[in-house]
Formats: C-alpha cells, sequence, structure tokens
C-alpha cells in the first residue's frame, strides 16, 4: 500500500490503494451510476440539518415528487426515532429519477445529497496515522470495474473524508490479531501486507491463494507475538507463506465433500448472504419475520426446493446446487482476486470496519464469502437451467454478498460469528472452498 496524500492541518494521512495495484489489477471507484441499485436497497438516515436543507428545497412543488409524497420520515422504535429518506412503494428512494440519477444531485448539486449518499460506494477505515480508502462492491459499477481510479480522485475523496473521518482517528488501536493480542499500527500492517502479498499471486488459482492464507492464519491463531515484531514478525510471515505455498497448489488441492453439519452451517450463512433486506423488505412487519424463519429452517434441512428469498432467485432443488458446475468461468479469478485484496487493504474485513472482530476471525469470515458467492451464482444459473456459471452470475452474487459485508447488524451477532468459529474449529472453510469452486 502506498502511502499518500493528506496531511497538513488534518494531521493524517490516506493508504489508498496502491498506484501498483491499479496498474496490475485496476482498482476503480465511480461517481456516478447508471444502476442505481444503492438507492433501492439502503436506508439512509439523515441528520436534522440534513433533514432541513431537504425540507428547504420544497419538493412539494416539483412535479416528480408533488405533495402527497414525504421526502423524510421517522424511522426506528418510539424511543430511539431517526429521520432517513423516503421511499417509494417500489422500493426506491422518492429521489431516484427515472434516468437513475438523483434528483438532489441533478437540481442542486453533489454537496446538497446528504452525506452518506455522497460517500457510497467508498470506505474509509482508521490505521494508525492514516486512513484506508475501500470500495463497496454492492455496486455494480464496482464490481464491473468502471469509474476513475481511486488515485485520480484524491481530490474528492479527501473532501469527503473530512467530513466523516471523526477528529480523532489518530488515537484509535490497531486491531486485535486474535483475543488478548493486540499489536502497534505498523506491526498489524505487517500481518495484512502478507496477507495481500498472498492473494496478489499469479503463480496459483484464486482458491489455492485463498486456502494458502487460511492455512498460514491459522498458524497465527495458534501462535503469541509478544517477542515477534518488526523485522522478526516480518521474517516469521514470510517463512509460514513460504511453507503454504510448498504445501498447498493446483495440484495438490483436494476436493473433499464438506460433512453434513458444515454444509448446514454453510446454507444458514450462504442463504444470509443472499437475503435482500432493503428498506421495503425490512418493513414488512412480523409477516417478515415469520418468513425469514421459515427460510431459516429450509436452509437448515437443504431438502426440496431452496427458498426464494429475492426477485433474482427462482426456487431450484438444493441437490442442484452440490453438483459439479465445471469450475470458475473465465474473467472470474480476476475479479474475485480483486474484490479481496481490495477487502484486505482497505481493512474492511476486521477491527471497527468488521464488528470489531480480530483480523484472525474477520479474515475467515472474509474467506467464507468465497464459497457463498459461488453458491448463489450457482443458484443464479441453476434458476437458468444452466450447470455452468458465467462471469455475469459470479458479479451478481458478489454484488449480492457484499451488500451485506460489514453493514447487516446481523453478521455482527453472536449466532453468526459462532458459526464462522465452529466452521474454523471443523477445519472445513477451505473444504467449502474448493467444494463449490469446482
Amino acid at each position: 500500500v502506498v502511502r499518500g496524500g493528506g496531511g497538513g492541518a488534518w494531521g493524517w494521512g490516506f493508504f489508498f490503494q496502491a498506484e501498483d495495484g491499479i496498474r496490475d489489477y485496476d482498482v476503480t471507484g465511480v461517481q456516478t451510476c447508471a444502476l442505481p441499485i444503492c438507492c433501492r436497497q439502503h436506508a439512509i438516515e439523515v441528520t436534522d440539518e440534513e433533514r432541513q436543507r431537504i425540507l428547504d428545497q420544497r419538493w412539494e412543488e416539483d412535479e416528480a415528487v408533488g405533495p402527497d409524497q414525504p421526502t423524510v420520515v421517522a424511522a426506528g422504535p418510539i424511543w430511539n426515532r431517526s429521520q432517513r429518506l423516503a421511499h417509494r412503494a417500489d422500493g426506491a428512494c422518492v429521489f431516484l429519477a427515472d434516468d437513475g440519477l438523483c434528483r438532489i444531485h441533478a437540481k442542486f448539486g453533489e454537496e446538497a445529497k446528504p452525506l452518506a449518499c455522497r460517500i457510497y460506494p467508498y470506505a474509509f477505515h482508521p490505521t494508525g496515522k492514516g486512513v484506508t480508502v475501500s470500495l463497496r462492491f454492492s455496486c455494480p459499477s464496482v464490481v464491473g470495474n468502471r469509474g476513475k481510479q481511486l488515485a485520480k480522485q484524491a481530490t474528492e475523496i479527501r473532501t469527503i473524508a473530512r467530513a466523516v473521518v471523526p477528529d480523532n482517528v489518530t488515537d484509535w488501536p490497531a486491531p486485535e490479531i486474535s483475543p488478548g493480542q493486540r499489536p502497534d499500527w505498523p506491526d498489524f500492517r505487517r500481518f495484512v501486507e502478507a496477507l495481500d502479498t498472498t492473494l496478489s499471486g499469479s503463480d496459483a488459482s484464486i482458491t489455492v491463494r485463498l486456502l494458502r492464507a487460511l492455512f498460514w492464519i491459522n498458524l497465527v491463531s495458534e501462535a503469541r507475538f509478544d517477542a515477534v515484531k518488526g523485522s522478526r514478525l516480518t521474517d516469521f510471515l514470510s517463512l509460514i507463506r513460504e511453507a503454504a505455498a510448498g504445501e498447498i497448489t493446483d495440484k495438490t488441492i483436494e476436493t473433499k465433500e464438506p460433512t453434513g453439519l458444515a454444509k448446514t452451517q454453510f446454507r444458514l450463512l450462504a442463504g444470509q448472504y443472499g437475503r435482500r433486506d432493503t428498506v421495503v423488505d425490512l418493513e414488512t412487519g412480523w409477516r417478515g419475520h415469520w418468513r425469514r424463519l421459515r427460510n431459516g429452517v429450509r436452509f437448515a434441512r437443504g431438502r426440496g426446493l431452496t427458498p426464494r428469498v429475492q426477485d433474482c432467485f427462482t426456487e431450484v432443488p438444493f441437490e442442484s446446487l452440490e453438483q459439479p458446475f465445471a469450475g470458475l468461468p473465465d474473467g472470474a479469478d480476476e475479479l474475485l482476486t480483486r474484490y479481496f485484496r481490495v477487502k484486505i487493504q482497505g481493512l474492511a474485513f476486521c477491527g471497527p470496519a468488521y464488528y470489531g472482530v480480530p483480523l484472525v476471525e474477520g479474515f475467515r469470515s472474509l474467506v467464507l464469502i468465497y464459497p457463498s458467492v459461488l453458491w448463489l451464482a450457482r443458484w443464479l444459473a441453476a434458476g437458468d437451467e444452466r450447470k455452468t456459471l458465467t462471469l455475469n452470475d459470479v458479479e451478481r452474487a458478489i454484488a449480492i454478498a457484499d451488500h451485506h459485508h460489514g453493514y447487516s447488524p446481523a453478521f455482527g451477532l453472536r449466532g453468526f460469528r459462532s458459526r464462522v468459529r465452529l466452521l474454523a474449529r471443523m477445519d472445513e472453510i477451505g473444504r467449502l472452498c474448493a467444494w463449490y469452486a469446482r
């Protein structure tokens, strides 16, 4: 990661996705979008100041909105009310125009929009004296690698970051590596750089590279680092990375069927990633809760037909998703490599960016996105009566899954975290990756 920009009156700099990395895998951001899925699936809370600014814009006099359509509504329990942008009955934000653009942006400019809308699809995470700039792959433009490169958006990103990053960002400690082991920021970044180096190799498939990283992360989970710091830590990480590379190759990888218990836990996890959880979906009251409970039972049983958790999925036999699907389609390896490297470089898998979990646990959760994405991609393909995946299947599955990663409260609860820990104890995470990549 290249340390660049920032400083001055701010007191901290940026950790952009590296310029070298851009040439390697072209990490990009977007400013405008022709596929405004975010305007249909996110609940945008606004401050009192933003609410008043929207009211002062007098949208009741605009024919596209009109006097009968509220623009800001109260949300949440009566003891903890908040204000958020209103959505129409079809799930779209009230300010989403027919051409896919934001009415506020078109009429009053970008700075007139709520801060949450201006930030997306960027994500900012503290890293000692700097801030990482990452991207959310729930945005189809990020998945498709459209838009200007991050390094060419430095001015715009700094403007947004000034409004969103807290003043005490340099005081935040590094995340734990495992419970009770919290290094300083330079040593923490050594772990992150080791993960990124493992994932950036071109000598093996993304499946093998993930299994290699998982191999040495498991060794890290069993080690103590009280006296292993600085250059000694760098040497240790280099040794275990080399051991992983020698142990796991495309020729030595085994495809063993996961156990029944592992499949049950995995289906529940993948089913959560497959949910839509938009504003409209979550406001269905007890009916929505009952539907999600019934779906959970069906995922746990894994027999019969899959529940239709959102419109893009059709009901297909669970068994059809366990059959071989001829491996990854062309382009998927590069896409998935970019996805995992952006999440790792941006620290979007542990610490404040991911429910406060330690690096080891957070990385295991991140790796489980891989079989989850492939399982969801299989579901999309099976719905079209296909037994091979297309790049479009994988792209859609990543956007669906990343909608939740680090942002859905359910993924930070004890139940989800216990599921990840159980799969790790059973040594089934790698087996799930290999099984659904075949």
